[in-house]
């Protein structure tokens, strides 16, 4: 079994061999399990399975980062490195844009402040 801050370490090349040698090992296991093969093999598909998510989780991981730091101080990030938030907060207006006035309703509000009033106790 692989660990992940095993994996950390390596480099992008190193990783994919690693991958490659992982799916190579399942498709014998796969071929193990069609032909009646040891209970110990059948058995080593699920381990297999989670090295390779393991070693994909920390590609993608690796990937990402470099992205970070290639788009740092850039004018737009990257779609996958935005917030995701959902589809309406995203299309929502910014506070700028919310409470920007037209001219006449800027007249408006000056000519006819809001009124105040106290409450006597």
């Amino acid at each position: 079994m692989v660990k992940a801050f095993e994996l950390r370490g390596k480099t992008k090349e190193e990783l994919l061999k690693l991958l490659d040698a992982e799916r190579k090992e399942l498709s014998e296991l796969h071929v193990a399990k069609v032909t009646n093969g040891a209970a110990s093999k059948i058995a080593k598909i699920k381990s297999v399975r989670k090295n390779i998510a393991r070693i994909l989780t920390v590609h993608n991981q690796q990937q990402k980062e470099g992205l970070r730091k290639a788009s740092a101080g850039a004018k737009y990030v990257p779609k996958d490195l935005r917030m995701k938030k959902t589809r309406a907060l995203r299309r929502a207006l910014s506070l700028s844009q919310k409470n920007a006035k037209t001219y006449k309703q800027r007249k408006h509000l000056a000519a006819y402040p809001a009124m105040k009033y106290a409450v006597k106790a």
